[in-house]
């Protein structure tokens, strides 16, 4: 059964040799998928900077720089982008570099058109699912976003979910660090097992070892019961420590031990138990600055910074401000099972303009807070917190003219909304008319 052409699964063929760049084009062309070439792997480079690629096909020996490079290119800068080696050269030695490199598949040539399908078609196949599963858990847990600085995060989750690397996920309050660590655990392969949250910073001194490995009873005064630590709990599945940046040196020291000789003695016992858990951690602060100061165990660092997600405030993605309104919105509707008010292209327009220093959760509580409080059908500009109503300037650049310095902020804020003049008039508390009329005089 062939691929529906509506799909479009965009696949990028790398090989020095015209006839099999041909064959491969014209077999995959017909199963419904979309087929760009090219000789060599800076052209394919220059390619996959500029377009969207599925899947890279590309041929071991070219001259100049390998497939390898290519291979190796791709795994560290595209980990969404799937990756088919072909040679005519085939070694095992070859097979097992490419696969630890990163390449998906491995085909010898010749190989015959019903090889090449269906090795193509597996891939795809686990595109799909490894997208579907994304997707579920990505909406399941609220993140939402379609700006630049969301898709990368969402690759990053993609690439993260198909590993147990330890990632550490960094970023202000507020921006959804947990939703993305839960993200990546209901992506990933360890999904059916618990998902355990700990906040470092809230685990008193005399009770760290407790509660990360357990005690056995009669430990100590109060231990009438033994008990299992966060560690033993969240075996077999995910173990979050959110805050890592506030946690003691004590108990980063105990975190290092346990992390490195994969066990955990408890409390009062005699004999370390072994755990298996997928880590991931999460800061508001920066953790280099903190090794600087002392505060911060580098090497602790290194084992916990495999993989680093860093996520941006929303100020950082004001595209995603309205998408994030109109969720929340409905989201408070739905729980109230009545009509709410809705946001006037005003209000809208301030929202956007604001700057969130408490990033999504700020911006959540706020729209909870409107749709229960503000009587009336619209939610309007004297509904909004003084806060939001004291707009942010821009600086001004002294070497241009007052409608020149006019013009160049007009298009600021467009940029920030994608083009959407109705937002960018909102914002700029003129309407539609006057806005299409300073853009014709610039």
């Amino acid at each position: 059964m062939k691929t529906s052409k509506e799909s479009r699964f965009r696949i990028l063929v790398v090989d020095d040799s015209e006839d099999a760049r041909e064959v491969i084009r014209n077999l995959l062309e017909d199963e419904g998928y979309l087929v760009l070439t090219c000789t060599d792997v800076n052209q394919a480079l220059c390619l996959l900077d500029q377009e969207r690629f599925d899947l890279v096909i590309t041929d071991l020996r070219m001259p100049k720089i390998s497939g390898m490079e290519l291979v190796r290119h791709v795994r560290q800068h595209l980990g969404d982008v799937e990756i088919m080696m072909v040679t005519g050269y085939p070694t095992i030695e070859g097979a097992v570099s490419a696969m630890k490199t990163g390449a998906e598949n491995y085909l010898s040539k010749p190989f015959t058109d019903r090889e090449l399908i269906d090795a193509v078609r597996a891939i795809i196949e686990k595109i799909v699912r490894k997208r579907r599963v994304i997707a579920t858990a990505v909406k399941d847990y609220g993140i939402i976003g379609t700006s630049p600085p969301m898709r990368r995060v969402f690759r990053q989750i993609r690439k993260a979910a198909d590993t147990l690397a330890t990632v550490t996920i960094s970023g202000e309050s507020g921006t959804g660090k947990e939703l993305v660590a839960r993200a990546i655990h209901y992506a990933g392969a360890r999904r059916s097992g618990p998902f355990v949250s700990v906040n470092c910073a809230a685990i008193p001194e005399n009770l760290i070892e407790s509660e990360l490995f357990g005690h056995v009873k009669g430990a100590f005064t109060g231990a009438v019961a033994g008990r299992a630590g966060f560690f033993q709990i969240a075996h077999g599945g995910t173990l979050f420590l959110d805050e890592i940046g506030d946690a003691s040196l004590a108990m980063q020291a105990k975190l290092l031990r346990a992390i490195q000789d994969k066990t955990v003695t408890k409390v009062g016992a005699t004999s370390p138990t072994p755990v298996d858990v997928r880590l991931i951690c999460a800061t508001n602060r920066n953790l280099t600055d903190l090794i600087e100061k002392g505060l911060f165990r580098q090497d602790l660092f290194y084992r916990i910074h495999v993989i680093d997600i860093a996520l941006p405030a929303l100020r950082e993605r004001r595209e995603d401000i309205l998408t994030l309104v109109g969720h929340f919105h409905g989201k408070f509707a739905r729980e109230l099972d009545r009509p709410v008010p809705s946001f006037s292209d005003e209000a809208l327009g301030l929202l956007m303009n604001h700057s969130w220093p408490g990033n999504v959760r700020e911006l959540e509580n706020l729209v909870q807070k409107l749709v229960l409080m503000v009587d009336g059908g619209t939610i309007g500009v004297s509904d909004l917190p003084e806060t939001l109503k004291t707009r942010r300037t821009v600086p001004a650049r002294l070497d241009l003219s007052l409608v020149e310095q006019e013009t160049d902020y007009i298009r600021q804020v467009l940029d920030r909304v994608g083009g959407n003049k109705t937002q960018a008039a909102a914002i700029l508390g003129i309407d539609r008319k006057t806005l299409r009329r300073k853009l014709a005089q610039s």
